[in-house]
């Protein structure tokens, strides 16, 4: 028999708190929490122009920064999960958060590249403490009834969390300077560190097995690694040694950390539970999707700003309807699940994101009014699928391994995202390449290559030959067009690719009930594992 599937109704356990106020105040403070090591992903983004002046970077300097932070946040989010279930998920939570300031005060500070490199990555590895804790949190204080419309929230601002952070640095860049970028992730990390304070309960599991180590390690270098390799592909190439290392790697710890999982009796993931087929389709779902929106990112803000020559400001104002209509979807999606079905709504979900994805790739050309109803409709796709995605794999795993739970549902997102933002990056700058070509012609071999390399180095191209350069321009805007639908198309396919799987291997609503009928395979599970939850409310 397979664990059982997400419930949307699970007996109350004992960490739930009773009070709706300090619930109301629990979830507060994870969501904001959330939205600052989320928005601190991509706040250094639009600040790279200012960096390399004022610090002297390189582009593999500005590189190392901005992925420094992504690359330890996915290679901890596993083993501090785990250290969050045993040593106390507040505690984890308050840690995470001050290592977070900290890091984000040092980090406008500093004075050269390496300096605001090493606050980067403790900043990530300091996530890797928030980001998991806030999801746990909240799926072990809640009772059955307003857990899945919390956890719906928490979604939605996960989702959102990235456009939030784009918006508000594309403003402080262009008003005051980069330093200031960190404003917000510290401002939010204070109002979140004093809500937790006030209003999250102590949970913690006793447990009397040793922690795995060798697991811990195994995940940490795993995921890390994968993700360096997949992020050093686009730029420096795939056959790089960087790039290899990473990826080859990651492969072999990956192996490892599988062998080593299945042969004791006390891992720190137990990868037994991916029998359970509603765990592996939310894990699937939200890898593809969290893959397709991150690229999304990418790629419009490259049409936005270099063919429709918005401002950075005007460009994150421009997928400000995203979160529109992706976060009160979240929140309302647990309602629809319980009437419809999980398969049904991964399997819409899906759909919805392909259909967006081939409207924008259909209807694009020199508007913003062309992409906009794609986005709308994958927005509201996305809403749709992550709260049951996310319910999917917390609900796999018994309440006392929630911050392992929580760290496999960050995971996926954060692996899901570097593939995106690799893949459709990769198709994207190779298809505009090719397209561009014959643009070219007559063109000094550096200005030939800054233009091929991609439509910002066009757009710097042009505004040197003069009138010369608006033909250049024109056409670097049609190849990007071409480059964009082509990426479009692809990416719909695998949005396709996703609702087919979801339609295959996800339970049905017969099977769904049956198993939330029957817990013995979990509670197994749970037993086999030693726990005894140990509780304190704070």
């Amino acid at each position: 028999m397979e664990p059982p599937t997400p419930m949307l109704d699970e007996p109350p356990g004992e960490t739930e708190v009773a009070d709706p106020r300090r619930r109301n105040g629990i979830l507060a403070a994870a969501v904001i929490g959330l939205v600052a090591v989320v928005a601190s992903v991509s706040g250094l983004n639009v600040a790279q122009v200012d960096l390399a002046a004022e610090l002297g970077a390189s582009q593999g300097d500005l590189l190392w920064i901005i992925n420094g932070y992504t690359i330890a946040l996915a290679a901890l989010l596993l083993p501090i999960g785990a250290i969050g279930d045993r040593w106390g998920r507040k505690k984890v939570l308050i840690t995470g958060l001050l290592v977070f300031l900290a890091a984000n005060i040092a980090a406008p500070l500093a004075g050269s590249t390496g300096t605001l490199l090493i606050a980067r990555v403790v900043g990530g590895a300091a996530a890797a403490m928030v980001m998991p804790a806030t999801l746990s949190v909240i799926t072990s204080s809640f009772p059955a009834g307003e857990r899945d419309r919390a956890v719906g929230v928490w979604a939605g601002f996960a989702g959102a969390g990235g456009i939030i952070g784009l918006l508000v640095s594309a403003l402080v860049v262009d008003y005051l300077s980069w330093h200031w970028v960190f404003a917000l992730p510290i401002a939010l990390a204070v109002v979140s560190l004093l809500l937790t304070f006030a209003f999250v309960p102590h949970s913690r599991e006793h447990q009397d097995h040793p922690f795995d180590v060798v697991g811990s390690v195994l995940s940490a270098v795993a995921i890390g690694a994968i993700v360096l390799g997949i992020h050093e592909g686009p730029e420096k190439g795939w056959s790089e040694p960087l790039t290899l290392l990473g990826l080859i790697g990651g492969g072999i710890a990956l192996i490892g950390f599988v062998v080593w999982e299945l042969r004791i009796p006390n891992p720190i993931l137990q990868l037994r539970v991916f029998r359970n087929r509603m765990l592996t389709s939310g894990s699937v779902s939200l890898l593809i999707v969290f893959a397709l929106l991150m690229a999304l990112f990418l790629v419009v803000i490259q049409f936005l700003q270099a063919v429709l020559g918005y401002s950075a400001v005007r460009a994150a104002v421009g997928l400000l309807p995203l979160a529109l209509v992706m976060m009160p979807m979240s929140t309302f999606a647990p309602h629809i699940a319980r009437r419809v079905g999980m398969r049904a709504m991964f399997v819409a979900g899906a759909l919805l994101v392909g259909a967006g994805l081939a409207l924008m790739g259909l209807m694009a050309d020199t508007s913003y009014w062309s992409v906009l109803p794609g986005l709308l409709v994958l927005s509201f796709g996305t809403g749709l699928l992550m709260t049951p995605g996310t319910t999917a794999i917390t609900s796999g795993l018994p309440p006392e391994e929630q911050g392992v739970a929580s760290a496999l549902n960050d995971t996926v997102r954060e692996l899901g995202g570097a593939v995106g933002v690799a893949l459709i990056g990769s198709v994207l700058s190779a298809a505009y390449s090719s397209n561009v070509g014959g643009a070219t012609a007559g063109l000094p071999d550096q200005a030939a290559e800054a233009v091929k390399g991609g439509i910002g180095g066009a757009a710097a191209v042009s505004g040197q030959l003069g009138a010369a350069g608006a033909g250049v321009m024109d056409a670097a805007r049609t190849a990007f067009i071409d480059a964009w639908q082509t990426t479009m198309w692809l990416s719909a396919g695998l949005a396709v690719a996703a609702a087919l799987f979801a339609l295959v291997w996800t339970p049905n609503r017969r099977a769904e009930h049956a198993a939330q009928a029957d817990e013995s395979v979990l509670a197994g599970i749970a037993a086999g594992t030693g726990v005894v939850p140990e509780t304190a409310d704070a």
